[in-house]
């Protein structure tokens, strides 16, 4: 059959995929800093004869293998790292650091696994690539960067990914998971939530910490503005609405006896419906506004939207059509359905600007015993690093050879087979 002789090669070429993978995790690059990163998976999509974009989206890479008539699938793969120190204790552990956007210096871990992603879309793309007498249409690569901090997507777009590659007829995804390696869980509709991330700025007026009659505290008005978000979820949206609100930063002031002019605090959203997102910063908006009114400060707080994600939504048809080849291939013992994901991806926005369908999916990664023990005895949220986690390491076999046979199962279930067996 097709499938098997375009994965044939595969065993041979595993160890030349972990090299790769070593690779990229010792060397991890934060969003649109993903130079090094991108120049290595370019050559070696030039390698397999792909036409070969550079700096598309301002790092982002883009391979197209046109091969004659046929649909357009394409294919995408997150790759810039985290700003997070590295505790895995792995012999290849990342010792990287890095200035971020704000100018700060910062250790730098490829904690979510997009090394794996883009380890596992080089490999396929390479199969795929010397098997061109097994298929037919037009195949697209996309190393995509700046999915951490959102726009990365948007801006390959943006910066004309279609009028380079074509439009695709589906757009096909999948992220590494802290599930049982080589187990793939797929879902149709929702599958990840949307998400914004806000930086409040809350304007006070400072002066000696002796004096607090003279000042308008904003260290006091940021503390009521975090109680008071907590009730946004447990007050104001519907409980059958899934819904997150978390400050995970707040910053005011330097020493003991100085009250601060200001305050900032970073806020994330999160629900599975766009309405209920907006539901969430209106309701943000209205607390942190009535609050500073209410501590008399000297101006409004500035509200700014650093990032947003939109729903992740796979194409019912097209999701349920895939995990049957899924099962297909990997036996239905393997493919598994995936739970809600609260976590926020920008890889619907291919699909949507496009305005075709996408579906994107999980493979597990680590040691599927320890995972399902324990699972088993309630203590998997404990036990069991996570994406993002500096502790999250992913075993290479079977999770490389998983997720490479994944997308070339995926890619080879939409283009055409002329005349192969």
């Amino acid at each position: 059959m097709t499938i098997e002789r375009v994965l044939a090669p595969l065993a041979a070429a595993l160890p030349g995929l972990e090299a790769l993978y070593v690779d990229l995790h010792r060397h991890p690059e934060l969003g649109f800093a993903e130079t090094r990163t991108a120049a290595e998976l370019a050559r070696r999509l030039a390698d397999d004869g792909y036409e070969v974009h550079m700096g598309v989206g301002r790092t982002g890479v883009v391979g197209v293998l046109r091969n004659g008539e046929g649909p357009a699938v394409m294919l995408r793969a997150d790759i810039d790292a985290l700003p997070v120190e590295e505790k895995t204790g792995l012999p290849y552990a990342s010792t990287a650091r890095a200035v971020d956007a704000a100018g700060n210096d910062v250790p730098v871990m490829h904690a979510c696994g997009h090394d794996m992603h883009a380890t596992w879309l080089s490999g396929a793309a390479s199969l795929l690539g010397a098997a061109r007498d097994s298929w037919s249409g037009t195949l697209v690569v996309v190393f995509q960067p700046g999915e951490e901090a959102a726009g990365g997507a948007a801006g390959m777009v943006a910066d004309g990914l279609f009028d380079l590659a074509g439009r695709p007829d589906v757009v096909f995804g999948q992220h590494l998971a802290p599930g049982p390696a080589g187990w793939v869980l797929t879902r149709p509709g929702v599958v990840m939530a949307a998400s914004d991330t806000l930086r409040i700025t809350l304007h006070g007026r400072g002066g000696h910490g002796s004096r607090p009659e003279t000042t308008v505290d904003p260290v006091v008005m940021a503390a009521s503005v975090v109680l008071k978000l907590q009730t946004v979820v447990s007050r104001g949206v519907a409980a059958t609405d899934p819904a997150v609100v978390t400050v995970g930063s707040l910053h005011a002031g330097s020493v003991a006896n100085v009250i601060a002019d200001d305050a900032v605090l970073e806020v994330n959203t999160r629900a599975f419906d766009g309405a209920v997102l907006l539901r969430l910063r209106e309701a943000i908006e209205r607390i942190v506004n009535a609050e500073a009114e209410a501590a008399g400060a000297p101006k409004p707080p500035t509200i700014e939207l650093l990032s947003s994600y939109p729903v992740t939504f796979n194409d019912e048809q097209a999701a349920d059509g895939l995990t049957e080849v899924f099962r297909g291939h990997f036996g239905p013992e393997r493919v598994m359905p995936a739970p809600l994901v609260t976590g926020s991806e920008d890889f619907g926005e291919f699909g949507s600007a496009a305005g075709v369908p996408s579906v994107f999916w999980f493979v597990g990664g680590l040691d599927a015993q320890e995972v399902i023990t324990a699972m088993t005895e309630g203590r998997f949220e404990r036990d069991i690093p996570s994406n993002h986690s500096p502790r999250f390491a992913p075993i290479l076999d079977p999770t490389l050879r998983a997720g490479v046979e994944t997308l070339v199962v995926a890619a080879l279930s939409r283009l055409s087979h002329p005349g192969v067996g």
